[in-house]
């Protein structure tokens, strides 16, 4: 008796899902595997850049800008733990291990590179680990697990968020067909931290300078998400990820103002201020 390959059905879904008209998480088969920094850039003031590459990123899939790959660090004492594959899942060891959680910028097979943003900030484990990282430094990924499908049949897109979002938004701005419409809201503390963006001539992109609030706090995100219009008999979808809190208004507003289907929106807490490795499947 014959065994059927399914290692490809998740290309399959992830063609049909971009043919259709709502939104679908996808699920990949996770690895893990050890990859070497390339080199570290710096993007706008508030961005660390690290190019991974090596062996261990031969093989790496990327299907969704705002899929998301485990950064794995030693724990305290230096021992490094890694999960183990298990079919197309990993097997998490407990207590749970030392990791810090990061969007996919960019995967390029023909160079065999992986690039992580990582928001600079005095404090945050990969931050400072990002700022000592030298070429040739190990880093163990695992992931990503799946990626948001957002098929381009929605007439406009709405992305908002701080700068831990602003990898993903960088990434689907540059992804969307480039007749594409809609509007990009990215909340930074000043002019330094805008970087370039590669978004359609149909899409407004509006820096929001907090000046000096501290990350996290403020309604300028909220008031310039909720101030938009959609154009009547148009399909939106929206994503949007930041603090947590800060972020909360929007999922009412999707709901009641929009009327948004549950498939037609995504809005995430990517961090929580005061919380360390803070994960939204827990709270």
């Amino acid at each position: 008796m014959s065994r059927v390959d399914h290692r490809g059905r998740h290309l399959d879904r992830i063609a049909e899902v971009r043919a259709g008209l709502h939104a679908e998480k996808v699920g990949y088969p996770i690895g893990i595997r050890r990859t070497e920094v390339v080199r570290v850039t710096s993007v706008g003031s508030g961005l660390l850049r690290v190019t991974l590459g090596g062996p261990g990123a031969e093989g790496f899939e990327a299907h969704a800008p705002d899929e998301h790959v485990k950064l794995i660090f030693p724990d305290p004492d230096g021992t490094l733990r890694l999960p183990e594959r298990n079919g197309s899942m990993l097997r998490w060891p407990r207590p749970a291990l030392t990791s810090r959680e990061y969007t996919v910028r960019r995967y390029d097979p023909v160079a065999g590179e992986i690039d992580i943003d990582i928001a600079a900030h005095d404090g945050g484990l990969a931050s400072d680990w990002a700022r000592e990282a030298r070429p040739g430094d190990g880093m163990h990924l695992a992931g990503p697990p799946g990626g948001l499908i957002v098929p381009d049949t929605y007439h406009r897109f709405l992305l908002a968020g701080d700068i831990t979002a602003l990898p993903a938004i960088a990434r689907r701005l540059e992804e969307l067909p480039r007749s594409a419409k809609g509007w990009a809201f990215v909340e930074v503390a000043d002019a330094t931290e805008e970087i370039g963006l590669s978004a359609p001539e149909g899409f407004e992109v509006r820096w929001l300078h907090r000046g000096d609030l501290a990350a996290g706090a403020g309604d300028a995100l909220e008031r310039a998400v909720t101030s938009v219009t959609v154009p009547e008999g148009e399909r939106v979808y929206v994503w949007a990820a930041g603090e947590a809190g800060q972020i909360k208004p929007l999922r009412r507003w999707v709901r009641d103002a929009l009327r948004l289907e549950k498939a037609d929106h995504d809005i995430t807490g990517y961090w929580k201020r005061g919380v360390a490795d803070f994960d939204e499947d827990d709270h």
